[in-house]
């Protein structure tokens, strides 16, 4: 029994910041910046994901030597690692190209011997079937889920753009949903952010966040809204995987039923220091993600 099972792609990210030609290459995807995040602050955490034979052992004896269990983890040597070159640009914005993907996570995936208290499911390059949903309440009471890599389509040349879904029936087996600001207009064709999350938890959804860059993140439970600052960071180094730290933290203390605002200044506090360093590098201990995430929290009853 873990506390988190983290299902999606992980990923060999390529960097390119500002002012620089040369990527860096970097261990990527939500199994590695969610685990990590969730792993630094007491959770016991599992992955169920797809690599192919280009993924370095490196990688594998890092992750493990970090607590992340990788029985749920399948390489497939004849196919290549999902990976993505990422631009950056001033103001954060930037470009993601599809360099190559994994084998798609399948239902018969989901090993019966994993079991958790919550599992988060992130795709981030289609690689997992919307029925997967569903059938991943096999392995834990709660779901969350990050709809990124539903929403995600690439042309010929990899670059990524955004598409809606039509039916969105899937998040009634939902309870926690993390997904951007642009992700969750795309998703549910409402520009206006709360209107848009008022028709994800018209679906059952019992928490539902929109990450909101510089404004924070907006949160909606027991027909509530508030609105979390984010944490101040020292620099922005690399923003590459911030929201996936985000729900890590979120979920480390929502499976021990705490504060769902409480959770949420974790997360703004986990997220901001990892943006400080380039790549999975810049995790803290729980003590200073408390002690910034105490910082968010106070501010909210000023």
């Amino acid at each position: 029994m873990f506390d988190l099972i983290t299902i999606g792609h992980f990923a060999i990210d390529f960097i390119v910041l500002p002012g620089e030609r040369k990527p860096r290459k970097r261990l990527g995807g939500p199994p590695t910046y969610t685990s990590l995040a969730a792993r630094r602050l007491g959770l016991s955490v599992s992955v169920i994901s797809k690599v192919g034979g280009d993924f370095p052992s490196r990688y594998i004896e890092w992750l493990r030597r970090r607590g992340v269990d990788l029985s749920g983890l399948k390489v497939d040597k004849g196919a290549q690692t999902t990976s993505f070159l990422i631009k950056y640009h001033p103001a954060d914005e930037r470009d993601m190209i599809l360099k190559s993907r994994a084998p798609p996570i399948l239902i018969e995936d989901l090993l019966d011997s994993l079991k958790a208290k919550a599992v988060h499911i992130s795709p981030i390059a289609n690689e997992i079937a919307i029925d997967l949903i569903a059938e991943a309440k096999r392995l834990a009471p709660i779901i969350s889920l990050d709809p990124q890599g539903l929403l995600r389509c690439f042309d010929e040349d990899g670059k990524m753009s955004l598409r809606g879904i039509k039916d969105l029936d899937f998040l009634r087996y939902v309870e926690v949903f993390k997904s951007s600001k642009e992700e969750v207009r795309v998703l549910t064709g409402e520009h206006d952010v709360a209107e848009a999350i008022k028709k994800i938890r018209g679906y059952g959804v019992k928490i539902v966040m929109a990450t909101m860059g510089k404004e924070g993140t907006l949160i909606s439970f027991d027909n509530e809204f508030f609105r979390i600052p984010i944490a101040e960071s020292k620099i922005v180094a690399d923003s590459t995987g911030a929201g996936d730290v985000f729900i890590g933290a979120f979920l480390a203390g929502y499976v021990k039923n705490e504060d769902p605002l409480w959770c949420t200044c974790l997360g703004a506090a986990a997220s901001s220091f990892v943006i400080e360093k380039i790549g999975p590098n810049g995790f803290k201990g729980m003590k200073k993600v408390y002690r910034r995430a105490k910082q968010i929290y106070e501010k909210l009853y000023r």
